[in-house]
């Protein structure tokens, strides 16, 4: 049996997390404190060799990596980005095998880099033109580089200390740089129908944000937040979930319904449906309801 590591709240640092949901093996517990969700206890291979396994089955299949080149894939968050950051460098933080630079890279004067600790996801970005760093982001040393803005796309949930990222993060930001975050959403549509049933709350994610313990974890003194809100909205994942069993979902089910939902965005004869749906994600977004939260942040 593997040995299990004890956390101290991700967001201020109290041992008093209250029992708040349990989900197979998966233990949740809320901050008397402050409020945040994360898990406690988590095993102790939560790090590189635990992604390096995921790569090959996950990140590489066929399904997620077609979807994740798709131009669809990240429009959202391009369009986010490029409203704060126009040009300039750029550093991807739980880049994967590089599918967010590389479209970047093709929409503006941008220099790209990424980095993560799944080396097969890396090598395969490397394959695809990315400028890759090896190393972990807190241990690398990046000598005089600075960058005018700094990603973290469904990165923070997966963190057992994100504070440190987030520090470092202001350290290597030009005066001025912007911090993107995206991470789920613990109030969404889906949780408030869902609940431990849906299928995002599972033993990869560490922590669970609220728009609330979003925000809070994101002032300090080096940062002031420029947007927050949410974006997403999947339909599909709330149904089949809804119809589950409330389990753990297989990675490869994930990744077949990722290449499903793109191909539903890239077809031209549901565009009256696109329609709806877009008009029903704005709605969502509005009330903070959608499934991901977003904050942007700009250095002082």
């Amino acid at each position: 049996m593997s040995a299990n590591i004890h956390r101290e709240c991700p967001l201020c640092g109290k041992n008093d997390g209250a029992a708040f949901l349990q989900k197979k093996e998966l233990a949740l517990v809320r901050c008397r404190n402050c409020g945040m969700i994360y898990a406690n206890p988590v095993p102790a291979e939560m790090g590189g060799e635990f992604y390096n396994n995921l790569g090959t089955p996950f990140y590489l299949s066929h399904e997620k990596l077609e979807s994740d080149y798709a131009g669809v894939r990240f429009e959202r968050e391009l369009r986010l980005f490029q409203s704060f950051c126009p040009q300039g460098a750029v550093l991807d933080v739980g880049c994967s095998t590089g599918a967010f630079l590389h479209q970047l890279k093709s929409r503006g004067n941008y220099r790209v880099t990424g980095t993560d600790i799944s080396k097969p996801a890396l090598d395969y970005a490397r394959g695809r033109g990315i400028e890759i760093i090896g190393n972990s982001f807190l241990n690398h040393d990046f000598g005089e580089m600075r960058f005018d803005a700094i990603t973290f796309w469904a990165v923070m949930e997966h963190l057992l200390e994100p504070k440190k990222f987030l520090g470092r993060t202001a350290a290597l930001l030009k005066p001025g740089g912007h911090c993107f975050i995206l991470v789920p959403n613990m109030k969404s549509l889906a949780v408030r129908l869902l609940g431990g049933k849906y299928r995002y709350i599972f033993p990869q994610h560490v922590n669970y944000f609220t728009a609330k313990t979003l925000g809070e974890f994101s002032m300090t003194e080096h940062f002031e937040i420029c947007a927050a809100g949410s974006m997403h909205f999947n339909p599909i994942v709330i149904w089949q979930d809804f119809r589950g069993k409330g389990g753990f979902v297989p990675d490869e089910q994930r990744a077949a319904l990722l290449k499903r939902t793109t191909a539903y965005k890239q077809n031209p004869a549901l565009k009256p449906v696109k329609m709806i749906y877009r008009c029903v994600e704005k709605i969502l977004s509005g009330l903070n309801l959608a499934d991901n939260l977003f904050i942007v942040l700009r250095k002082k």
